[in-house]
């Protein structure tokens, strides 16, 4: 029952992405796309070089095609150089050792060792695994003239030009979307979590054990890290792309197009100072007398007017400050002068002294004092 359950599970999981992959854009239209643009890239391949050229070795050109449909046009060039160059030392040295040997067996001995330590150089990275297979092919057909290198070496370029000029031609892949989620992601969550610390504070109870404002400070540090792997494929994916412009939405389609990789600056900041701001937050929980009843009004507005301020805003870019930024403003100058009035401390509870000085100075990093870019 257990096997039945899984297929009955993959086989479902796969009808969801094959219907989301029609009907709406993401990560399976875009697999669906590559994919289908590579079969076009070995069939092409095929055609010029074994219908119309009537080549020796037509197989090299669309296996050569197949692989070289890469997720950026950028990473396709690079690919096919790598691959050439790849095929031509394998096939070379297996040409040697066919020449040297003269016997199948020996020459495969003779050659798979040297390819396969030439295909782990890093320089050629996973098109490396092509040198012992060019090898293979060689020693295999049985034929090392001149000629016949000639004419494996032009296959083989036959093929990655088709599979290049394909992937650059045909839908070159953009993406962008990532980043757009990402983005999205960190100011949603950090809206939420400084909400989330609000309403909890305003409850006014002591919490038997202190949420999780911590980890969910720490897990938007590593949003921001996703981000930034995200934008230098997003980059990438833009280097070399011929059509970018038509398949890269403009600034002026806000809901389409991701800010800036400058508008990211700020929220490193944003997470460092959200962390802080959550371990003081976690101590005025734990305590809620560590904090003087009339500084806890300013901190439950600051609070909810840096949410607006760092929350998601999908109406595209403002024209002046982020809603709610103001409002924080004046909250965290109350908030300040309530902890720092006469009185507002009780010199003698070390406790109090400690949690409030890491409030206050939590706040100081954490108030947006400049708009955040989105």
């Amino acid at each position: 029952m257990s096997f039945v359950r899984f297929t009955t599970g993959e086989l479902r999981a796969v009808g969801r992405s094959v219907r989301r992959s029609v009907t709406e854009r993401g990560p399976e239209r875009e697999t669906a796309v590559q994919s289908l643009k590579a079969a076009a890239a070995a069939v092409l391949a095929w055609a010029l070089a074994g219908w119309w050229w009537h080549a020796p070795f037509a197989l090299l050109a669309p296996w050569t095609a197949l692989f070289l449909v890469q997720d950026t046009v950028y990473r396709s060039l690079v690919s096919a150089l790598q691959q050439f160059a790849v095929v031509v030392l394998g096939t070379l040295l297996a040409a040697l050792a066919g020449v040297v040997t003269g016997d199948t067996l020996a020459a495969l001995a003779l050659a798979l060792p040297a390819t396969v330590l030439l295909g782990s150089y890093a320089r050629f990275g996973a098109q490396g695994v092509y040198a012992p297979t060019a090898a293979l092919f060689v020693i295999a057909y049985g034929t090392y003239g001149p000629m016949d290198i000639v004419h494996r070496l032009l296959e083989t370029a036959l093929g990655a030009t088709v599979g290049l000029s394909v992937n650059a031609l045909v839908l070159p892949p953009v993406h962008d979307r990532r980043v757009r989620r990402l983005r999205h992601q960190l100011a949603a969550e950090s809206a939420r979590l400084l909400t989330d610390a609000a309403d909890r504070l305003a409850e006014g109870e002591a919490a038997d054990e202190p949420d999780d404002w911590d980890d969910r400070a720490r897990w938007l540090g590593d949003v921001l890290t996703d981000l930034r792997a995200a934008r230098r494929w997003s980059d990438e994916s833009l280097r070399l792309n011929p059509l970018r412009r038509l398949r890269h939405r403009t600034d002026r389609e806000p809901a389409h197009s991701p800010p800036p990789a400058v508008a990211d600056t700020a929220w490193y900041d944003i997470t460092d100072r959200l962390l802080a701001l959550m371990r003081s937050l976690m101590d005025i929980e734990t305590h809620p007398k560590a904090l003087p009843p009339d500084a806890l009004d300013p901190l439950l507005a600051f609070l909810r007017g840096a949410a607006l301020a760092v929350g998601p805003h999908d109406q595209g870019p403002h024209d002046g400050e982020p809603a709610g930024l103001d409002a924080a403003r004046r909250a965290h100058r109350e908030l300040v002068e309530r902890l720092a009035s006469p009185g507002a401390l009780d010199t003698e509870e070390a406790s109090l002294r400690s949690a409030s000085g890491h409030l206050l100075a939590a706040l100081e990093r954490a108030c947006p004092d400049s708009a955040v870019s989105r």
